[in-house]
């Protein structure tokens, strides 16, 4: 399991994460306090999630992350514009987390033939 605590020769900037993130490019939804925003989905790990969505979301907000076939509760961790970090209340089964990859890359496979 990774330190939570930098060494003193890490930077203070170093990735800490305790999952690894996947890359990723998939329509979604974020339902606040009854609404239905757009978002887009842009990087997944067990434990939480990248997200764009030019609404407003504050830091804390609890939330639903709805990606088709994802449907998981969250809250913002971060916020910078329009880019959110989620953090799951419950963990991501890494079925789940490579499910939604391989949709990622089908998905961009057929845009790119569309082209």
């Amino acid at each position: 399991m990774a330190s939570s605590v930098p060494s003193s020769q890490e930077s203070p900037y170093a990735d800490r994460r305790l999952y690894p993130r996947v890359p990723v490019a998939l329509p979604a939804f974020l339902q606040v306090d009854g609404e239905r925003l757009s978002a887009q989905l842009l990087d997944l790990s067990s434990g939480g999630a990248k997200v764009s969505c030019p609404e407003g979301v504050p830091v804390g907000t609890k939330l639903i992350l709805d990606c088709g076939t994802l449907g998981r509760s969250a809250v913002v961790r971060w916020q910078d514009g329009s880019m959110l970090g989620l953090s799951f209340d419950s963990e991501l089964d890494e079925r789940d987390v490579s499910g939604l990859f391989e949709r990622s890359k089908a998905l961009a496979a057929r845009m790119k033939t569309r082209e």
